[in-house]
């Protein structure tokens, strides 16, 4: 019979690394919580009212800022654009930002996933483009969902380049990965200290903004697409997770 793990601890006795997983519930994180826990770490669900800054942080190894809605505009200084489909979550803003901001000065391993890679940039100082027509994208090309017939949720839709000597490169041993797409936002300045190191690959021009790390921190890194979903499937999108357990099992120990 397959041994039980207790909570927080593994079938060897191990202790895993908390990882906090920001969200609107349990069950919208159900797919997160699931790579977080394939990958070696104890899955904490943070939804709104949960608290912020360090008394939510000094229980956890990491952090996980899952995908959502949009944050209002009025947070990265621009006032909201009519007629582009702007969706502001204010509760998930209201916890997540600080929590995003405090986890990157105390150097907590971070992973941000869609709505997560711009609370990401946002949080250290950056905006985005209140839609990707914006950035002259297609919205089809972006979001898998208004593609008919609608592609399964792991498919990958079309594919980014990634910066050769990057963290990101090094995790998904690569320079080129097929990535599924479920976003209309995209980042737009990124921060001081956020460097790009994936762009999507399109028909024309450099493409948008599709995965970023924060310098100087040991790991804070933002994905657009959805590795969550994807991660049974591509090895490439598991080590992501991987990459997150090692970091925050590192910190631990630190």
């Amino acid at each position: 019979m397959r041994r039980r793990s207790v909570r927080g601890t593994s079938a060897r006795g191990v202790m895993r690394p908390r990882i906090g997983i920001t969200g609107l519930n349990a069950v919208q994180l159900k797919n997160y919580i699931e790579a977080v826990e394939a990958a070696g770490g104890e899955a904490v669900p943070l939804t709104p009212g949960a608290g912020s800054g360090d008394a939510v942080l000094n229980s956890l190894d990491g952090l996980v800022l899952s995908g959502g809605k949009d944050i209002d505009p009025e947070l990265y200084g621009q006032q909201l654009q009519p007629g582009l489909g702007v969706d502001v979550d204010a509760p998930r803003d209201a916890l997540e930002i600080p929590l995003a901001r405090r986890a990157l000065e105390r150097d907590l391993p971070v992973l941000g996933i869609c709505r997560g890679i711009q609370v990401l940039n946002v949080a250290a100082g950056g905006t985005l483009l209140q839609d990707i027509v914006l950035a002259g994208a297609g919205r089809a090309t972006h979001n898998q969902r208004e593609i008919t017939p609608e592609p399964p949720e792991d498919a990958a839709i079309h594919e980014v380049t990634i910066t050769p000597g990057s963290r990101l490169a090094e995790i998904v041993e690569g320079e080129r990965l097929g990535v599924n797409t479920f976003h209309h936002q995209v980042l737009d300045k990124p921060a001081p200290r956020v460097a790009v190191v994936a762009r999507s690959v399109e028909p024309r021009g450099d493409g948008v903004i599709e995965a970023v790390e924060v310098r100087g921190r040991a790991f804070a890194l933002g994905v657009q697409w959805h590795p969550e979903r994807m991660w049974r499937q591509v090895p490439a999108c598991a080590r992501l997770f991987t990459a997150l357990i090692e970091a925050a099992s590192r910190k631990r120990v630190g």
